[in-house]
């Protein structure tokens, strides 16, 4: 809800699958209406956008609640600025650069709120002990069937959870979102080469941290 009290309708489902492909930028109309005060046009642009944004979050954050409430704010922000959004680039990339920038915040108070670090990689991976399949009492699983029981992708999200910020948003916003690595550095206020080289590092991290993993089947 803005501060006059116009809601800004965010429906956010549960799912956060990746999309690869970015939208069109073909936003030109509705976010010239929604400059002139258009709420519709606004809503149009939040319908569009709001499940690859939500993707975004989840994927730097890595708690869903958390990435929802990062949502709902990117979407008022962006609806109060968006008088300052000069169309020098997509505005799909200047929602994105505000949704890293609330996710790095979201991430600091979960830090605080923790009383904790963020996870470092040296540590062993966690998981959510509730999430993992109990194995069938009657046999011995197969390595296939433990790979699947423990779920790798839950592997993946955590791996990518115990990135630092720095590293963890780059991969999200070039491995899971495709942005290419100039749209990234505009977003990061960074050059291309610095968004590389993190990218290198990152994918060199998470790698590691895969093969602890695996060897422990």
């Amino acid at each position: 809800m803005l501060p006059d009290g116009t809601n800004i309708h965010v429906n956010l489902s549960h799912e956060t699958e990746d999309i690869a492909t970015s939208p069109r930028d073909d936003d030109a109309k509705l976010v010239s209406s929604s400059k002139e005060g258009d709420l519709q046009a606004f809503e149009g642009l939040v319908i569009k956008h709001q499940k690859r944004m939500l993707n975004i979050a989840y994927r730097i954050v890595g708690d869903y609640d958390d990435a929802c409430e990062v949502v709902q704010d990117a979407f008022v922000s962006a609806y109060k600025n968006i008088k300052t959004f000069r169309g020098q680039s997509k505005f799909s990339t200047w929602l994105t650069a505000i949704i890293v920038n609330l996710s790095k915040n979201r991430l600091k108070l979960i830090k605080s709120r923790q009383g904790h670090e963020v996870y470092s990689l040296n540590a062993p991976v966690r998981t959510d002990d509730g999430e993992m399949a109990i194995d069938p009492p009657s046999k011995e699983p197969t390595i296939l069937d433990r790979m699947e029981k423990r779920d790798v992708q839950t592997r993946v999200q955590d791996c990518v959870k115990a990135l630092d910020p720095d590293f963890r948003e780059v991969l999200v916003l070039r491995d899971l979102q495709e942005f290419t690595y100039e749209e990234i550095g505009e977003m990061l206020k960074v050059r291309s080469g610095t968004v590389k080289s993190r990218l290198f590092r990152a994918r060199e991290m998470v790698k590691e941290c895969l093969k602890r993993f695996l060897g422990e089947l």
